[in-house]
């Protein structure tokens, strides 16, 4: 038993003490700052090569060791693009991997720890990717599965698939809009044809997957509130 309630605290140390770390990384300026400073859009070309590129979907999984890892899906779902945001202000491409996919698919929900059921657009059996290698996950069929309508969740032990083809999905312009300052509401930016949107709330990052490629929608504020809690925490269990 101890050895299960050990994990959890080792992983939060370790999250803590990379907090710590980014904390002390100088990033440059980006022109898309609002003045005010709470809000800051980033676009593909402020970020790796990778995310200059459409996308199809997105996923974004937590590591064992702390880091949050976010994976994108590209080239009509045959490459999954990996980008370590773990420091939002210091997103990390980590590299592609190429699937042996029958096309666009949608992530569904997760199976256990480490793997994650996807959906097939058009025509395929589902499918299920498997991320004991967060680097190199790699896709795995499901023998016997056809349905392909919606997913109900069964826990950790299975789902259950209905039969219905699901559709591509529809793009929208987005406008990013800063409401810290009371006397004015002003447009930060404006993102185009955007596909999904995913947000990691510890840090208050929303990843915006378009067109164009990859927008991060950041707020400072937020970001150092996270690193001193997890800073406080650190000095408040890391001695014991």
């Amino acid at each position: 038993m101890k050895s299960h309630l050990r994990d959890p605290l080792s992983n939060r140390l370790r999250r803590a003490a990379m907090a710590i770390a980014a904390s002390g990384i100088v990033t440059a300026p980006t022109v898309h700052a609002n003045p005010s400073n709470n809000i800051v859009v980033v676009p593909p070309s402020d970020l790796p090569a990778l995310a200059r590129q459409t996308g199809e979907a997105m996923l974004l999984r937590n590591t064992m060791d702390g880091r949050a890892i976010l994976y994108v899906e590209q080239d009509q779902g045959t490459r999954l693009a990996i980008f370590d945001v773990t420091d939002p202000g210091n997103i990390k491409g980590k590299g592609s991997v190429q699937l042996g996919s029958a096309g666009p698919f949608e992530f569904i929900s997760p199976i256990g720890s480490n793997q994650e059921l996807i959906q097939y657009r058009q025509g395929h059996d589902d499918a299920v990717l498997d991320f004991h290698n967060v680097n190199l996950p790699n896709l795995k069929t499901v023998p016997g599965l056809t349905e392909q309508g919606p997913i109900t969740s069964l826990g950790n032990d299975g789902f259950i698939a209905a039969g219905q083809d699901t559709e591509v999905p529809q793009t929208r312009n987005l406008q990013v809009v800063d409401t810290a300052s009371a006397q004015i509401l002003n447009t930060v930016f404006d993102v185009k044809q955007v596909r999904e949107e995913i947000s990691k709330s510890d840090t208050g990052t929303t990843f915006l997957l378009s067109e164009n490629g990859l927008y991060v929608v950041r707020r400072p504020a937020v970001e150092r509130d996270s690193r001193r809690r997890e800073e406080e925490w650190l000095l408040e269990h890391g001695g014991g």
